[in-house]
């Protein structure tokens, strides 16, 4: 006589790949943990950008009028000369796009392109120091820290001025590298001539000005390059808040995504552990 034996009680098991709640718990908190950061940088990048963005236009007749006098004189750079020098400005400071990798790819470039050429780097913003100096430590001539912590000023540029006109190096061809600001979510690596204090003073079309002594033209040098500076850090500051504030927005965009779908896998997942349970409590019940 065949007698009645238990039905088959499905149970739940965790199949290989699927995060238990537990997981899932944890990786939601995690990811809303940092979409709160996120927020709160942008929100503080944003109050940096809009002061950075209202000194900015003032800023910026510094760099062309100082440099009105040299481009009427017609002051020229022989790219074959062999002192080339570098001066560019970053960040000390990174999550601001690829502000900071651009410069480091055109330096390498620039050597790479110029190999029987003297090259020297002058670095404001530790992030092209820290990704450059292993592989490229002969290079370095100066380099200035603790750049866009504080809004730049006059004085800031007067002192890096300073320091590179007493380094005493006289290069031939000298370029600053700068991100100008064009909009929030757009700015461009922009170039301009940096002129030597032996360049100036040889320069056949300064003849003509017969006031023009030694002293008058290390003055103006002095100021020239100051105020050149000062309207290159304040051009780079707005770009380093612009592009911080920009990619902390996408960044808490993406955690919102993220939490949202994380929040479907949790609760699809519970659903799947609650009708497991379920069923396995009907079929006990009928096995009874």
């Amino acid at each position: 006589m065949l007698s009645r034996t238990a039905l088959f009680v499905p149970t739940c098991t965790q199949v290989r790949g699927m995060a238990t709640l537990k997981e899932i718990r944890n990786r939601l908190k995690s990811v809303k943990n940092v979409q709160k950061i996120t927020q709160s940088m942008k929100m503080v990048s944003a109050a940096k950008f809009s002061r950075a963005e209202r000194e900015l236009k003032p800023s910026r007749p510094y760099g062309t009028g100082a440099n009105a006098f040299y481009d009427k004189v017609d002051i020229g750079q022989d790219l074959e000369k062999p002192k080339h020098l570098l001066v560019t400005m970053g960040s000390d400071r990174g999550l601001c796009g690829a502000m900071n990798s651009n410069i480091n790819k055109l330096l390498k470039n620039y050597v790479k392109d110029n190999p029987d050429k003297e090259v020297k780097f002058i670095t404001l913003g530790d992030k092209a120091r820290q990704a450059l100096y292993k592989t490229h430590p002969g290079y370095f001539m100066l380099t200035f820290s603790e750049f866009g912590r504080q809004p730049a000023s006059f004085s800031d540029a007067a002192d890096v001025a300073e320091s590179i006109i007493n380094s005493g190096y006289e290069f031939d061809v000298g370029q600053i590298y700068f991100n100008e600001y064009k909009s929030v979510v757009s700015y461009s690596l922009r170039p301009v001539p940096l002129h030597s204090l032996q360049s100036v003073s040889e320069a056949d079309s300064l003849a003509v000005y017969d006031s023009l002594d030694a002293e008058v033209i290390r003055s103006y040098q002095e100021y020239q390059l100051a105020s050149v500076l000062y309207a290159c850090m304040k051009e780079t500051n707005c770009c380093e808040h612009s592009a911080r504030m920009t990619a902390m927005d996408s960044a808490t965009k993406n955690a919102g995504e993220m939490i949202d779908k994380l929040t479907l896998t949790f609760n699809r997942t519970r659903q799947a552990v609650i009708t497991g349970e379920l069923i396995e409590i009907i079929s006990g019940a009928a096995a009874l």
